[in-house]
């Protein structure tokens, strides 16, 4: 695969794994990465059997455009590149690649709010407004172990069904995008509705809306289904510019 002729054109492919390796940067700087573990895809423009994902050995904060790799949806390393990719990546991204055509992006980590929340009897609680948005939106799979099958796969994507964000029992959060904006502002929200709730539950007196309040706020923060990170994708750019521009490399 030549990436000289992908760059620095306008070409879609370009554009979409520059937006990628963003997105892996700014996990890092969060400190959402967990080694050289968890994955976040991205399928490329105009090819529906094939997404781009992280070189397995490559730290979050060492990702750039030119060194993400291209697979098809059965896992197989497309010709002319160099390097191997995570089997749970081909489990857990290439069945929901192929169920959810919505699914743009779709990004899997192994934060600690996450696992925390992830491991409670019942799951995300809401005590806050970063919460409710996924109030009747957030769906949960149990732990099987590693995920590394096909079976799993369909069962994965099948209880994800047709929502924005998931939580993976006792192993982390994972949420998809029509855009890579979308998943990333998607889990960032999420993330932070874990971290509040995990400090909430420090005190025995908390205070949950009513009911009504909660479906009320959760249809306003849904707004619908409108796309989400349209306006917050291009401020984090402008941001990780400022630190380190060599995601675009």
């Amino acid at each position: 695969m030549d990436l000289m002729s992908l760059h620095p054109s306008n070409s879609p492919e370009w554009a979409t794994r520059v937006d990628l390796a963003a997105c892996y940067r700014l996990c890092a700087l969060n400190r959402w990465d967990d080694l050289i573990y968890t994955h976040i895809s991205a399928m490329v423009p105009g090819e529906p059997d094939q997404y781009l994902i992280n070189p397995f050995g490559i730290g979050f904060e060492e990702i750039t455009a030119s060194n993400l790799l291209k697979v098809n949806l059965h896992g197989e390393l497309l010709p002319n590149q160099s390097g191997i990719v995570n089997p749970t990546g081909f489990a857990i991204h290439g069945a929901i690649h192929q169920a959810r055509p919505d699914a743009f992006c779709v990004m899997h980590l192994h934060n600690t709010a996450g696992i925390a929340v992830s491991a409670q009897r019942d799951g995300l609680l809401p005590l806050s407004q970063h919460a409710m948005r996924f109030m009747g939106h957030l769906s949960y799979h149990d732990y099987e172990g590693v995920a590394l099958t096909e079976a799993e796969g369909m069962r994965l994507t099948n209880n994800l069904g047709n929502h924005p964000a998931m939580l993976l029992r006792n192993h982390g959060t994972l949420t998809v995008g029509r855009t890579i904006g979308e998943a990333y502002v998607v889990m960032a929200t999420l993330i932070k509705a874990c971290e509040v709730q995990i400090s909430a539950l420090s005190s025995a007196q908390l205070i949950t809306p009513n009911p009504a309040i909660i479906k009320k706020a959760a249809a306003e923060l849904d707004d619908a289904g409108a796309q989400e990170g349209i306006l917050e994708w291009p401020a984090l750019l402008r941001q990780l510019d400022r630190i380190d521009p060599s995601y675009k490399n």
